[in-house]
């Protein structure tokens, strides 16, 4: 009896050993995978660094040269939530998410708009904002214009920013018109203000801020935005643990009203334009 006892327990305890072996081993995966992410390394270097691109109100310079906006303030509060500071790296559009992958920075907060296509690329997190895709017009070039049919002809220009979604939405919505591209949004809206472009396509709110701003040459033929967007931030695949802790962070935000708060400020009012240049 003792014997078997004897034999029994080591077969327990062998069954054990192999149980608990790739158990062991694969916490020691993770915790290697941990070490080497985005948020150790956030933390061991002391900042976050983000990516970025200049977009009203989302982020523009003020009189002093200093970055300012929406995604500027959020990127601050994540960083400071962190104790860490806030590094920006300021990116061209269209080459930001090949620079997130290749390591310049550690996620893209610049009003990303999560579209099937960049998720196969990168991922997102939950939305941390919500915005549209509407159009400012020239008075006497869109003159009677009033719906995007009206716009989706050959002979009508539309101004865009290059590698944008409200680009693609432009190409998809009003195939029959030209789309002329530029680097800046500023470089498109003076397109139309100069009289060269029949309207400028891009997120809200940037289309009611210029009609307001320039009365005597721009209008909004279309009351409402015609395409609804939802923004996240993006980071390269392969890190659940960062990407556990940004959704975690918009939540918890939302949840106290402070990206509300923020969001509301930037987008609603216009108690922030005396800071920027004309």
């Amino acid at each position: 009896m003792p014997i078997r006892l004897s034999a029994l327990s080591t077969a327990a305890v062998l069954a054990l050993v192999t149980l608990l072996t790739p158990l062991a081993q694969a916490q020691n995966v993770n915790q290697q995978l941990a070490a080497g992410g985005v948020l150790e390394t956030i933390k061991k270097r002391g900042a976050l660094r983000v990516g970025m691109s200049t977009f009203v109100p989302w982020a523009m310079r003020d009189k002093n040269g200093e970055l300012i906006g929406y995604e500027i303030d959020v990127a601050k509060r994540l960083a400071e939530d962190m104790k860490v500071k806030a590094e920006f790296v300021p990116t061209a559009w269209d080459g930001i998410i090949p620079a997130l992958l290749a390591g310049k920075f550690d996620l893209i907060i610049g009003g990303m708009s999560i579209t099937p296509e960049r998720n196969l690329t990168v991922n997102f997190t939950l939305p941390y904002a919500n915005s549209g895709i509407h159009l400012v017009a020239h008075k006497q070039l869109a003159a009677g214009f009033k719906s995007l049919e009206d716009f989706d002809k050959p002979d009508v220009v539309l101004a865009v920013r290059r590698g944008a979604t409200p680009a693609t939405a432009a190409k998809r919505l009003m195939p029959k018109a030209t789309l002329r591209q530029f680097d800046e949004d500023a470089l498109a809206l003076q397109e139309v203000l100069n009289g060269k472009a029949h309207a400028f396509v891009t997120s809200t709110p940037t289309p009611a801020f210029e009609a307001l701003k320039h009365p005597d040459t721009l209008f909004l033929p279309i009351s409402e935005p015609f395409v609804q967007g939802a923004e996240g931030f993006a980071l390269r695949k392969g890190d659940p643990d960062a990407l556990n802790f940004f959704n975690n962070w918009i939540l918890l935000r939302q949840q106290d009203g402070w990206l509300k708060e923020r969001h509301d400020y930037w987008f609603k009012t216009r108690d922030w334009a005396g800071r920027v240049a004309e």
